[in-house]
């Protein structure tokens, strides 16, 4: 979201492209499917078996935590004025994610 306030983003989303990528269909279902992780993982949290539950935190979350490094690089390498503030948000879904992940790997399950 913060890019969008990058002085000729607007006019390039305006014009069908961003950072250089023709913006598809299949592109903005893709982005709409990471968008929806977050809630999804919330509804299962509370719907699955604890065991199904703990290995859907385990395999997502180190889904999101790579995605979330491989951005952060990304950010990293630009030089934006929004560069630095994504780079520090993406950072800490990167620490929470593994948060998640250590936490549901150490987890006991109910027997």
């Amino acid at each position: 979201m913060l890019e969008l306030y990058e002085p000729g983003v607007i006019e390039e989303i305006i014009a069908g492209e961003m950072a250089g990528v023709s913006i598809t269909p299949e592109l903005m279902l893709m982005m709409a499917v990471l968008f929806l992780i977050g809630p999804v993982m919330a509804l299962l949290s509370i719907s699955l078996k604890d065991s199904m539950n703990r290995w859907a935190n385990v395999i997502v979350g180190v889904f999101i935590t790579g995605l979330g490094l491989f951005t952060t690089v990304e950010y990293l390498a630009e030089q934006s004025a929004y560069s630095g503030y994504a780079t520090l948000i993406e950072l800490v879904g990167v620490v929470i994610s593994a948060l998640i992940v250590w936490h549901a790997w150490k987890s006991k399950q109910k027997a």
